[in-house]
């Protein structure tokens, strides 16, 4: 909000506010002020004597509107000797246009001007040398007036411990003088206040975060909560927006700009126009069990309420229809996590896993879920498949939601067909709804990362013989070779299992090339990412483990070197002849 905005906020109303809270200052406040505003020293005089020192507060001032200043706010700002405020290069300050309706003749003002916001510094020492040398020395601008016996407030937007710059101060200063802090009403309350929607309820959990954070960790954190608030959005808003996309919540979120002034205004954000929008204006996920009632009467902000009896009672039962009367039928839902990480996270079974009462799966995979509470987790072993989708069903037999969890995807050897079977074999669970919802494939990730060796025809296959002969394996190794077909293997090794990958290249090399290119994806999309290609000839078997996937090109797939030196892996779509 601009010095411009605020300015026009009411100043009849904001006086009468000012004249009211001056009235309970108390007599020795009163007394107190007049009596230092009647002597005041020169700004950089530091007098001794052993004067008893001055006060330092810290004071919110809130969102926006002065009425919303609160009553220890408004007395302890007009009995302050100085005023300190921060501002940009341009002298605006919001905190100043806020507070202004209590301040009082004879007070001093210390503008605190920030030496860079937006724009880059030529400060030798970067950004941050720039910063933490301004904030020691508006420090030791305001020691002096504190030491000469002078109360100064530093007046802040919103809360001063809440993102505000008062705390640079305070923890330069308040070992040194007597200091207070006095709470504002938060952007955040502001912004729900006027959308008119509850924030949190019951044991919904909140989470608040800046804009400038990564957009795979807002991802992350909007995907695993269940109301947020997002703020200094500004020049971080096309990130903010996308990724409430990613994450699935889009849809639920809402954008409220200078809230509580006379310019401020709140609309979904997935209308917003990314052009023009302030630092001071958030992102705002409500509660999700307030916004299911909203959607039953008023899902949006600004519209008209119920004014009579007979309107009222109307909203009442749209509201008791909107609320379920009985106990939501439990059910399976089988999810693919992807190879890692949120960003291949689909907004789908990002959805699920929040609504999810119980987590059952292999161990490392459920551990790759963030923690919810009142969310319980049901690990195992890696060789259990049919243990763990029994006891998946027998819990949404007794009415819970669960997600039973999956790398990749989850009908691609994965907990689909296990938690399938179970469900065909037991009559007592005919009636339990198993539903399953797509991740994305260690294959897909694999190939994205080198180019595009999955461009035609291609085949998916296990090496692991635990469930399957190694005869039928090297069968199909030798069917889909002869066919020409570019191969996705999964399970190529393991601590147990070494000698396969060396028995199926002689396989391969039977039907294909010695050039043929093999991709060797390992930790996709993880830290430890590596991808290696190598001819079929040269593939060696100690260079492949449990945490790789495979890919065989066929007869027309080609490895070509860019222009940058990477290596591209691709398969025409066109086929000779």
């Amino acid at each position: 909000m601009s010095a411009d905005d605020a300015a026009r906020t009411s100043a009849d109303d904001a006086a009468r506010v000012s004249a009211d809270v001056a009235g309970r200052m108390s007599a020795d406040d009163a007394d107190g002020a007049a009596r230092r505003s009647a002597n005041l020293p020169d700004s950089g005089s530091v007098p001794t004597g052993g004067k008893r020192p001055g006060t330092l507060r810290g004071v919110g001032v809130g969102p926006g509107d002065p009425e919303l200043v609160t009553v220890k706010a408004a007395r302890l700002i007009g009995a302050a000797d100085v005023v300190a405020y921060y501002s940009a290069r341009h002298g605006r300050s919001i905190a100043r246009s806020i507070a202004e309706p209590y301040f009082r003749d004879g007070q001093r003002y210390e503008p605190l001007v920030y030496p860079v916001t937006t724009e880059t510094t030529d400060h030798p020492g970067g950004y941050e040398a720039a910063i933490t040398e301004f904030y020691d020395a508006s420090a030791e601008r305001l020691a002096g007036h504190l030491s000469a016996g002078r109360d100064v407030v530093v007046i802040c937007a919103g809360d001063p411990m809440f993102y505000g710059s008062y705390m640079y101060l305070h923890e330069r200063l308040a070992h040194r003088f007597p200091a207070e802090v006095v709470p504002g009403v938060t952007s955040i309350s502001a912004a729900t206040a006027v959308l008119g929607r509850p924030l949190v309820e019951r044991d919904e959990v909140l989470t608040v975060l800046p804009g400038t954070l990564s957009p795979d960790e807002l991802t992350r954190r909007l995907a695993d909560t269940d109301a947020a608030a997002v703020l200094k959005l500004g020049r971080t808003f096309p990130q903010v927006r996308a990724a409430f996309a990613d994450a699935g919540r889009l849809d639920d979120a809402w954008y409220v700009e200078r809230a509580t002034t006379r310019t401020g205004r709140e609309l979904p954000l997935a209308e917003v126009d990314p052009d023009g929008v302030p630092y001071f204006s958030l992102a705002v996920l409500t509660s999700p069990t307030g916004a299911a009632v909203a959607a039953g009467v008023d899902a949006a902000p600004g519209t008209d309420t119920p004014t009579d009896k007979s309107d009222r009672a109307e909203a009442a039962v749209a509201v008791e229809a909107a609320v379920p009367t009985e106990a939501p039928t439990g059910g399976v839902t089988v999810v693919g996590l992807g190879p890692a990480g949120t960003r291949w996270l689909t907004p789908e079974t990002s959805q699920a896993l929040r609504e999810a009462e119980h987590l059952v799966g292999y161990g490392p995979y459920v551990d790759r879920v963030p923690h919810r509470p009142g969310q319980h987790r049901h690990t195992s072993g890696n060789q259990v498949e049919i243990d763990r989708a029994r006891h998946a069903l027998e819990l949404a037999l007794g009415g819970a939601r669960v997600a039973v969890v999956s790398s990749g995807d989850p009908g691609v050897f994965a907990m689909a067909t296990a938690v399938l079977e179970a469900a065909t074999s037991d009559q007592r669970f005919d009636a339990v709804p198993v539903r399953v919802l797509p991740g994305l494939t260690a294959a897909q990730a694999a190939a994205s990362r080198i180019g595009a060796p999955l461009g035609h025809d291609f085949a998916v296959l296990s090496l692991s013989d635990r469930l399957k002969p190694w005869a039928v394996i090297e069968q199909r190794l030798a069917g889909a070779a002869a066919a020409d077909l570019v191969l996705a293997l999964y399970n190529p090794a393991s601590a147990s299992r070494r000698w396969q990958v060396e028995a199926a290249r002689k396989v391969l090399l039977r039907h294909r090339a010695a050039g043929t290119p093999v991709v060797i994806a390992r930790d996709v999309g993880r830290p430890g990412e590596r991808i290696t290609v190598v001819p079929l000839a040269d593939l060696d078997p100690s260079d492949v483990d449990m945490r790789c996937l495979l890919i065989v090109g066929s007869s027309t797939t080609r490895a070509d070197r860019r222009a940058d030196g990477s290596t591209v892996v691709w398969t025409p779509r066109t086929y000779p002849g």
